[in-house]
């Protein structure tokens, strides 16, 4: 179980994203800049106790119809290896010291994790409660696309910024050489339900500048087969 310490962060997320969200292929531009704001998220639980794992949904501004985006981020106590480009930046926790704050979609703990949560057998978390799960999160995943072992994990094998999204392939043990899973993690969320065919979604609440709650996917399974490399 990961514990949530409320204390201070120098830099704070939000002051890390503002930097770096306008470096993003998928980051819709609002007037003024980067004015992000917590509005909503779960999180998942790292089995080694490790990895901080955080689903954050934030938006972009206070105007009616201001855009939200989703990052996934990991919190590690040293530089995850070979996984530079994925830094959002580094923040001094009051408690844990320096942290190394990641694109989660390009940290391997984090995917394996959003992958047991489509597959149930991992819960989501309330983002900032210990040890209270998130009934408001949805995770499905159709049987062509679980692996026959409830113990197999996903491997990333790669992850691709879209104009609002990113896609990570992943596989399972067993699966056939030039196969794969892609899980397409929505950069830019719309509320409302998803009638694109998927073999697996996450759908999660968000919160408007209006302060009504949206719900709308976070994540869709796309497919079952393609290039894995």
């Amino acid at each position: 179980m990961a514990v949530i310490h409320h204390t201070t962060m120098q830099p704070t997320k939000l002051e890390l994203l503002t930097e770096w969200l306008p470096t993003r292929a998928w980051y819709t531009a609002t007037d003024g800049g980067p004015r992000p704001a917590k509005a909503g998220g779960f999180r998942l639980d790292d089995p080694a106790g490790e990895v901080g794992i955080e689903f954050m949904a934030v938006t972009d501004g206070t105007e009616d119809g201001a855009v939200v985006h989703l990052v996934p981020m990991t919190y590690r106590g040293a530089p995850l290896e070979g996984a530079e480009h994925a830094l959002i930046g580094t923040s001094e926790h009051g408690v844990l010291g320096t942290r190394w704050i990641y694109d989660g979609t390009h940290d391997p703990v984090l995917v394996a994790q959003l992958y047991a949560l489509l597959a149930g057998r991992a819960e989501a978390q309330h983002q900032s409660v210990d040890d209270t799960p998130d009934p408001t999160v949805a995770a499905t995943l159709a049987a062509s696309a679980a692996s026959a072992d409830a113990a197999d994990a996903a491997e990333l094998v790669r992850a691709t910024d879209g104009p609002d999204h990113t896609d990570i392939v992943v596989r399972t043990p067993g699966t056939p050489a030039g196969t794969g899973l892609t899980l397409r993690v929505r950069r830019v969320l719309r509320p409302g339900p998803d009638t694109t065919p998927a073999a697996g979604r996450v759908t999660a609440e968000w919160r408007l500048p209006d302060g009504t709650t949206a719900r709308g996917s976070y994540t869709d399974v796309l497919s079952v087969e393609g290039a894995a490399g």
